[in-house]
């Protein structure tokens, strides 16, 4: 631990984003009614090239939801008739062969144990994570910011309570979920594999780039359907006055996801 400064040096470190992968499971009842009408074929047949000759080839349709060799598995599927997914306002589902009744919530936080060094009023504390969330079976979910606004023991930082810009030399701390310019840190969400699957948002008080807020407990981001992997970047910034008293201030922050069925 660095020994703190006579001359009312501020040192500030942040604990790590703590999280896990985490499965729960329900009772699902879901009523899918599908009238599909065709004829599928199979065909055999010899093909062959200078070096190789293949004889009674199948072509058609499979799939397996557990093919396993001694070191690996996989869900395979070739030719379904159909696939994807459907959804209402209170209902969704997916199509396929490969599917698992199974809901999903998996939450991956990176960034660890960051220290901020010393800070004076006419600096920029930041700190970045990531925190990617993966939701399968549900409804959506919530994300929430928990924590303590950091402190030294007797003096704790002032947080902005409504969207604020940064500015230095005014007590300050927040955070968003955008792709800042001042300063110059953070990303906009990012949905993987793509925009038509990835439905993650950041809420209304976190997603304007420049503008920090933090309020214990808030709701950060959301996504109202089941949604493949949405990355969130968390911008985190402090600002200190002349005033500020002097000492190492600290704060662990947690990122709650919460699906919604």
């Amino acid at each position: 631990m660095p020994k703190q400064n006579s001359s009312n040096g501020i040192f500030v470190s942040l604990a790590r984003l703590t999280s896990f992968p985490y499965r729960q499971y329900r009772l699902v009842v879901a009523l899918a009614f599908l009238l599909s009408l065709g004829l599928v074929g199979t065909a055999a047949a010899t093909s062959s090239s200078t070096n190789y000759t293949v004889t009674e080839t199948q072509f058609g349709s499979g799939s397996s939801l557990h093919d396993c060799s001694t070191n690996y598995c996989a869900k395979t599927s070739a030719g379904d008739i159909t696939s994807g997914n459907a959804s209402s306002s209170n209902y969704s589902a997916q199509f396929g062969a490969n599917t698992t009744e199974e809901p999903l919530l998996e939450v991956i936080v990176t960034g660890g144990n960051q220290d901020m060094g010393v800070l004076n009023p006419t600096s920029t504390g930041t700190a970045v994570s990531t925190i990617k969330v993966r939701s399968y079976l549900s409804n959506g979910y919530v994300m929430q910011i928990a924590g303590a606004v950091p402190s030294q023991g007797t003096h704790t930082l002032t947080a902005l309570t409504t969207p604020t810009t940064s500015h230095q030399g005014a007590e300050q701390f927040g955070i968003n979920l955008m792709d800042n310019s001042s300063p110059n840190i953070g990303a906009d969400p990012v949905h993987v594999p793509s925009d038509t699957t990835s439905f993650g948002t950041v809420a209304d008080d976190y997603s304007t780039a420049d503008l920090f807020k933090y309020t214990d407990g808030d709701i950060i981001a959301q996504s109202d359907a089941s949604s493949s992997e949405t990355d969130f970047t968390m911008s985190m910034i402090i600002n200190v006055s002349n005033v500020t008293p002097g000492g190492r201030y600290s704060g662990t922050f947690s990122a709650v996801v919460v699906p919604i069925y």
